[in-house]
C-alpha cells in the first residue's frame, strides 16, 4: 500500500491511490514523471528513481522482457527493446546503435525532458541491470551520460553504472562494454522469441499514438544546446531539419513564440538548479547559457522578480 505521506501527493498529478496500488493500471508517462517526483520530495529520497531500479522485479516490463530475455544475444535484445518500448511507455524512445561499443539512447517524445530526473535515472540503472541478468554476466557500461545536471551523490551510481558517469551530457546514453552485442543470453529462445516478435509487432500496431506537442520538441532540443551557448532558433532549426521559418510558425500554430519557449525553459530550469545547494550559482548561469552571473540575475529578476540568492534561500 502507498504510505500516507506519498498519498497526499497523488491527487496533485491526476492520480487516484487506488490507480497507484493497482499494479494493472496503466499510468500515462507524464504522471508517472510528476508522481515519482512529488513522492521523492515527500519521502527526501533524492535517489528513489534509482533505489527502485535496483529493486523491481523486471519482468513486470511483461512482453518487453519475455521478448528481449528469448533473444539470441544482447545486441538482438537491445534491438527488441528500441523497436517495442512503446508497448510499456508512450513517451520514452529507445534507440539502439549497434557497433563495436554498442550505445543505447533515450529520448522524450511527448514529454518535456527538462521536467524529469527520477525516471531517467530509474529507465538507465533498470535497463543495465536487466542487461546483466539477460547476459548472466556483472558488467559495468563503458560510460554512461545524463542531460540534467547533478551535483550531489554521483558516487552513489558507481556500483551500477561504474566510474564513467556524466551529468550535464548531451543525450542520455548507455554506452556498453566492447563486443557485448555479441554476449549470448541465458535463457535464448529462438522458437519463443519468433512469436512473440509477431505478438509484438501486432501491440505495436494497435496501439494508437497521441500526437506530440512541437512545442515540447523544441523544449528538449533547446535542453541540450543551452549549456553550449547555442539556444538559437536557427540551430534549433537546424537540428530539427526545418527552416527558421517554419520553426516559428509551428510554433505560432500552438500559440507561443520561440522567445516565449526559450525563456520560460530557462526560468524553469533555474528554479531547479537553485535547490541544489551545492551548485554555484555561476555554473548555474553557464548551464543555462548565460555569459555572465549578471546576466543570469537580470533574468532571474525578470523572470520572478527576486535574484538568485533570493530565489535559492526561498526554495
Amino acid at each position: 500500500m502507498l504510505p500516507i505521506a506519498c498519498a497526499r501527493r497523488v491527487s496533485g498529478v491526476g492520480l487516484t491511490v487506488d490507480q497507484i496500488n493497482n499494479p494493472e493500471q496503466r499510468i500515462n508517462a507524464r504522471n508517472q514523471i510528476a508522481f515519482l517526483k512529488n513522492v521523492a520530495e515527500a519521502l527526501k529520497d533524492d535517489f528513489l528513481g534509482f533505489s527502485l531500479a535496483e529493486e523491481f522485479d523486471c519482468r513486470e516490463l511483461g512482453l518487453l522482457y519475455y521478448v528481449m530475455e528469448s533473444s539470441s544475444t544482447l545486441g538482438d535484445a537491445l534491438k527488441r527493446a528500441s523497436r517495442y518500448s512503446r508497448i510499456t511507455n508512450e513517451a520514452i524512445v529507445l534507440e539502439y546503435r549497434e557497433a563495436r561499443e554498442p550505445t543505447l539512447r533515450l529520448t522524450y517524445s511527448g514529454i518535456p525532458r527538462h521536467s524529469d530526473e527520477q525516471q531517467i535515472e530509474f529507465c538507465i540503472v533498470a535497463m543495465v541491470r536487466l542487461s546483466c541478468l539477460l547476459t548472466g554476466r556483472r558488467f559495468l557500461p563503458r560510460h554512461v551520460s545524463m542531460i540534467y545536471v547533478r551535483s550531489n551523490g554521483v558516487s552513489k551510481f558507481a556500483r551500477s553504472l561504474g566510474n564513467d558517469i556524466e551529468f550535464g551530457g548531451t543525450a542520455d546514453e548507455i554506452n556498453f562494454p566492447t563486443g557485448s552485442a555479441e554476449w549470448a543470453l541465458v535463457d535464448a529462445d529462438p522458437h519463443l522469441n519468433k512469436i512473440l516478435l509477431k505478438v509484438c509487432e501486432e501491440s505495436l500496431n494497435a496501439r494508437k499514438r497521441n500526437p506530440t506537442a512541437f512545442r515540447t520538441t523544441v523544449e528538449n532540443t533547446l535542453s541540450t544546446l543551452l549549456p553550449h551557448g547555442q539556444a538559437h532558433a536557427d540551430a534549433v532549426a537546424k537540428k530539427l531539419g526545418m527552416s527558421e521559418r517554419t520553426l516559428g510558425r509551428r510554433l505560432a500554430e500552438e500559440g507561443v513564440t520561440f522567445n516565449e519557449v526559450l525563456q520560460e525553459l530557462k526560468a524553469s530550469l533555474a528554479a531547479r538548479y537553485l535547490k541544489e545547494d551545492g551548485m554555484p550559482i555561476s555554473k548555474i548561469a553557464w548551464l543555462l547559457g548565460f555569459e555572465e552571473v549578471s546576466s543570469f540575475s537580470h533574468a532571474c529578476r525578470r523572470w520572478t522578480g527576486k535574484s538568485p540568492r533570493e530565489l535559492r534561500r526561498a526554495s
